[in-house]
């Protein structure tokens, strides 16, 4: 690959020819006034053919390095979600399994029969954390949030209408893979992912000694000033408004229940105790090649039925869609997978892409169909968990620079 050919004071990294055009759309990611970073990376067939980053990393305007890591929300449900397919592909659990033979205890309130996969798909009707927890601190505390979701009783519509797990799917999920794979979620993520797979940036609950890569994660809180997140009485105020809550949403209970339980807005997010602690569904820390290169290994090629994590079958069996109906906490079709959903692109149609976005902008996905691997992660901006411009920037730049090259090829 080449130095990019744009910007070059600015923009760092490598880039293929064909894909200049992820350039372009990383630009647009930026902020246009302030501090904030992000970093893309793309696989095509196997190949790096994008790895770029820029801005800053702090808002005292530190750049973005090549080894930078972000917090990425709810990107992590994809990576959390991955390393429970691994312990179904190996024999250790089926999708149709109950979760309480795994787990006994959750078996309480009328839960016994609910599936691995109903926990996957967004269909357990244990969304509503407002409802389990007095405050959102409890949320620092694994133990606590075990004990609070054996005792928890389901919230199920008539309509089996998907209810996004926007916080609880973490401990679910997270759970589950503790007791199948026999070890905590952090070592799992080094030892069944990161490891095999060469990762330098992958990470649910984060090292101390790896914290010095941390970008800070930077809120626009209004049109004059930014600042850290903890720092400001705003910040629920700001939360409510990405939510949808402060225009009215049409399902504006659910989301708040399910996403915004009382204190959220007081959590410090650049603290050492919020990156080392494990909050499963929204604490990762990655970098893009990290997720790209991860999403990758999920893409089958054309040579092999397998892929370099999964076997066909699983593969399928995990991106499969299990739903297509509007949420009670989205208010649009996701095409729930088993912890995936559709990725949404301009310009092309990518029916068989499957990954997962996150609430600050970030996202990662594939599609095997394309062996096309995708990743952005970022610092700034909160978007919404309703679907965020700028990812979809990056994937459609992406998914048109592939479909060019195939052309041409």
């Amino acid at each position: 690959m080449a130095k990019s050919e744009m910007d070059r004071e600015i923009f760092f990294g490598d880039i293929h020819p064909d894909f200049q055009d992820v350039v372009r759309s990383l630009r647009r990611v930026l902020p246009k006034r302030g501090q904030g970073g992000a970093a893309v990376c793309v696989y095509h067939r196997g190949e790096c053919v994008a790895d770029i980053w820029a801005g800053t990393l702090d808002e005292n305007g530190a750049p973005w390095q090549a080894e930078t890591l972000a917090l990425s929300w709810s990107t992590t449900k994809g990576v959390l979600s991955t390393l429970l397919h691994l312990w179904v592909d190996r024999g250790y659990a089926d999708y149709d399994d109950p979760v309480a033979r795994y787990w006994p205890a959750f078996a309480q309130q009328g839960k016994g029969a609910l599936t691995l996969r109903e926990i996957l798909c967004h269909e357990a009707g244990l969304h509503r954390i407002g409802d389990m927890i007095e405050h959102a601190e409890e949320m620092l505390d694994w133990d606590r949030m075990i004990e609070v979701l054996e005792k928890q009783a389901p919230a199920v519509s008539e309509d089996r209408a998907p209810a996004y797990h926007g916080l609880t799917f973490g401990w679910l999920v997270g759970e589950l893979v503790e007791r199948i794979g026999g070890s905590d979620l952090r070592t799992q993520i080094q030892t069944e992912l990161a490891q095999p797979l060469g990762l330098d940036g992958l990470y649910m609950g984060m090292p101390e000694e790896e914290q010095k890569r941390c970008a800070r994660v930077i809120e626009k809180v209004d049109e004059s000033s930014t600042c850290t997140l903890g720092r400001t009485a705003k910040r629920r105020q700001v939360l409510r408004d990405a939510l949808g809550l402060t225009r009215g949403h049409a399902c504006s209970e659910e989301v708040e229940r399910a996403l915004l339980p009382h204190g959220f807005e007081s959590l410090d997010w650049n603290s050492f105790s919020s990156a080392e602690t494990a909050i499963p569904a929204l604490g990762g820390f990655f970098n893009a090649r990290s997720l790209a290169k991860l999403y990758s290994a999920l893409s089958t090629g054309r040579d092999r039925d397998d892929s370099q994590l999964l076997s066909g079958r699983t593969l399928k069996r995990a991106s499969r869609i299990q739903n297509d109906s509007p949420g009670r906490v989205i208010p649009v079709s996701m095409q729930w997978r088993l912890g995936y959903h559709r990725v949404a692109v301009v310009g092309a149609d990518a029916p068989e892409a499957f990954g997962h976005f996150g609430l600050g902008g970030s996202g990662a996905w594939v599609d095997p169909e394309r062996e096309l691997a995708v990743a952005l992660v970022l610092n700034s901006g909160m978007g919404t968990p309703f679907g965020d411009t700028r990812i979809v920037r990056v994937s459609s730049a992406a998914i048109q620079s592939a479909d060019r090259r195939a052309v041409a090829a």
